[in-house]
């Protein structure tokens, strides 16, 4: 009996080892926080996965989404150590961070270019110009403009279906500033999601779908959605790699970011974060399919993070129809918006 009542106790006595060992280990994962655009989440969570497993697990990188304008209220209220943003920080959410002391590196991580799409089976609406697209999205559009023949007379007359992003996210910020005019005006009669996946289910599933996303999303969904060529007065132009780099596809190619927070980053696994993402940018944003910036560029903006220079070099304003080397040529400006 005492034998059988010494092996219990060494059970439980193991047990409790075991238990004990496991908070250790919880206790001793350093934690990365990071939340904000569902357009820049891809490119983050593959970066995130890989850091973990370098780092053997000892961090864990926590990657959320809820917009580009979500993240930034987190951030700027010391929520999060990161914030992804499909658009620059604007002006109220600079003075929020001042506000509440949050000093920030801005970090340009690749080129997007924001997909019009419509179903497959449409067969007209497959080129589309910026004059046209306001004439859809504009907010006196809202229950006058809602067939496709009230657009271009040689369309039929039947009734298009909506989707886009919800006002959350930073690719309804840059959409309507550079399709309506200015930012956050669009009409209110569409479905509205910050999940992008949604919206491409939504033009997929309606004959007479059109919508915006990001083009990570259209490359992952070809078989579902097409691509409408965006005509900024000179032809039809469609999304690709190629029409980023050139210039031609515009005024929906924009840049990408992440910002990091300049107290967040005086922790080791942050700052080993950073240096670990623009070190594997340039593979995992093409494994993305985004549009990577030149490997100078990584190295520049690595620089800037290590120099701490904090603030934007936007002004706190999206910036339409920017090219890779215009954006490279402004991140490299020694003046900037900073505290």
């Amino acid at each position: 009996m005492l034998q059988v009542h010494n092996l219990k106790v060494l059970s439980i006595l193991s047990l409790i080892s075991a238990l004990i060992g496991a908070v250790d280990t919880a206790s001793a994962q350093s934690i990365v926080k990071i939340d904000g655009s569902s357009t820049v989440y891809p490119i983050t969570k593959a970066i995130a996965k890989n850091f973990q497993v370098a780092k053997k697990d000892t961090v864990k990188v926590m990657v959320n989404i809820s917009g580009s304008g979500g993240g930034f209220n987190k951030f700027c209220r010391g929520e999060i150590d990161i914030v992804n943003a499909s658009r620059p920080i604007l002006q109220n959410e600079m003075a929020e961070c001042k506000n509440s002391r949050v000093k920030f590196v801005e970090i340009p991580v690749a080129f997007d270019a924001i997909t019009v799409a419509v179903n497959p089976d449409n067969t007209w609406g497959t080129t589309m110009t910026v004059a046209q697209l306001k004439k859809i999205w504009e907010p006196l559009a809202q229950g006058r403009i809602t067939r496709w023949n009230q657009v271009n007379p040689s369309w039929p007359n039947e009734e298009f279906k909506l989707f886009g992003a919800d006002s959350a996210s930073g690719t309804f910020d840059y959409f309507t500033k550079a399709i309506v005019g200015k930012s956050k005006l669009i009409r209110g009669d569409y479905v509205e999601s910050e999940d992008d996946k949604l919206l491409v289910e939504g033009v997929a599933s309606n004959k007479n779908g059109l919508g915006f996303f990001g083009f990570h999303y259209y490359i992952e969904n070809q078989d579902k959605v097409k691509a409408v060529a965006i005509d900024s007065g000179n032809g039809g132009v469609l999304p690709s790699v190629e029409t980023v780099e050139n210039g031609s596809y515009r005024p929906l190619s924009r840049p990408i970011f992440i910002y990091v927070s300049i107290k967040a980053a005086e922790k080791p696994e942050v700052k080993q974060f950073i240096e670990f993402y623009l070190k594997n940018a340039l593979l995992q944003v093409k494994k993305a399919e985004f549009v990577p910036l030149p490997p100078s560029a990584y190295r520049t903006m690595l620089e800037h993070f290590n120099n701490k220079r904090a603030g934007s070099v936007f002004n706190g304003k999206p910036a339409i129809g920017l090219t890779i080397d215009e954006m490279i040529r402004r991140e490299g400006r020694t003046e900037f918006e900073h505290y």
